[in-house]
């Protein structure tokens, strides 16, 4: 349910040499391959290698079903709305409001699971492509993906639901045959960040941590996790308690009720539905900490907890411009 600076910037780069290494266009004539993208946008048939093999597309999609949490977003940014998609538990469509103007007045179909999905209500919205970069499924349920359309997955060697952004949306346009479009989108979401860390030179050096509170304890995400990773790439560090906890093996650390000083800083930003939760409320040891006392502890609304979740290049510039500047007014 969970994901310090350097690890998620060697992640960012091993990721973009495993994706140049897994994407291949297949010419047309069969005189070789060529990177995806680079003999000009929509070359097919384009090959996408991934943990569960490699994925032959034959034609630009025009019916896409995004399995992955978060695939969506990509596919509507580039311009087509899926047939059918997933999405996290708290968006009724499993899309945030960052896509309303690329859905439009489109019909939209939820699939209720990523890892165990309705093989038969997919089957029915007939795809041409099924899209399972953000996604839980199995070797066995690939198989059944792929008897009904050619079906991509996470690239090899990622976890399921930890395929790095700039890599998930990578993958995705050069399935779609729009892998200069895809770089672009990148290269926009990159410099928004660039140009929210640079506008706000006092995030600098500070300690900042995204906590979401569950089961009567607390949920510290790491750097090399979108919550976590959202703080550091605007200026912040991970409490060293926290950050000294991190063994690689999850992407959170878990904090017991007693043990909140761990979290303290010059930031605590609360993951949840309601910015007006105190959480000290709940546990009044929040109220003896550095954060507490220099009003800078935050709770989020559900979409600023939505857009650092998604992680996407369209719920990115809606943190930015939403979530920021509600961290400037609590560090200065």
């Amino acid at each position: 349910m969970f994901g310090r600076r350097t690890r998620a910037r060697v992640a960012v780069a091993v990721g973009a040499l495993v994706l140049a290494a897994t994407v291949t266009a297949c010419s047309s004539d069969g005189g070789g391959d060529e990177t995806a993208g680079a003999g000009g946008e929509g070359a097919f048939p384009i090959s996408i290698e991934h943990v569960h093999g490699s994925t032959t597309i034959t034609e630009k999609p025009e019916r896409i079903v995004t399995l992955g949490v978060t695939d969506a977003d990509v596919v509507l940014a580039l311009g087509v709305v899926p047939v059918g998609n997933t999405g996290y538990k708290f968006y009724e469509t499993g899309l945030g409001p960052w896509t309303d103007e690329y859905v439009g007045d489109a019909a939209l179909t939820r699939i209720d699971s990523d890892s165990e999905p309705n093989l038969e209500q997919i089957a029915g919205l007939a795809p041409d492509l099924i899209i399972g970069v953000s996604a839980g499924y199995d070797e066995a349920v690939y198989e059944k993906l792929s008897a009904i359309a050619p079906t991509i997955s996470r690239p090899e060697g990622f976890a399921a639901y930890t395929v790095d952004r700039e890599i998930a949306t990578d993958t995705i346009a050069a399935a779609m045959g729009e892998s200069d479009r895809g770089a672009e989108l990148n290269r926009q979401t990159a410099d928004r960040l660039a140009a929210a860390a640079a506008s706000h030179p006092e995030f600098d050096g500070k300690t900042g941590v995204a906590v979401l509170p569950y089961d009567n304890r607390y949920g510290a995400y790491l750097a090399g996790d979108a919550r976590g990773a959202f703080l550091t790439v605007l200026g912040f560090d991970i409490p060293m308690e926290v950050a000294s906890q991190d063994t690689g093996d999850s992407f959170f650390v878990d904090v017991s009720q007693e043990n909140v000083s761990m979290l303290d800083g010059d930031l605590i930003l609360v993951l949840g539905n309601d910015e007006t939760v105190d959480i000290t409320a709940g546990n009044p040891l929040f109220g003896s900490l550095d954060a507490a006392r220099n009003d800078a502890i935050i709770a989020t609304t559900l979409d600023q907890r939505g857009a650092i979740t998604y992680n996407s290049v369209l719920s990115v510039p809606y943190a930015i411009d939403s979530l920021v500047p509600r961290l400037a007014d609590a560090i200065g």
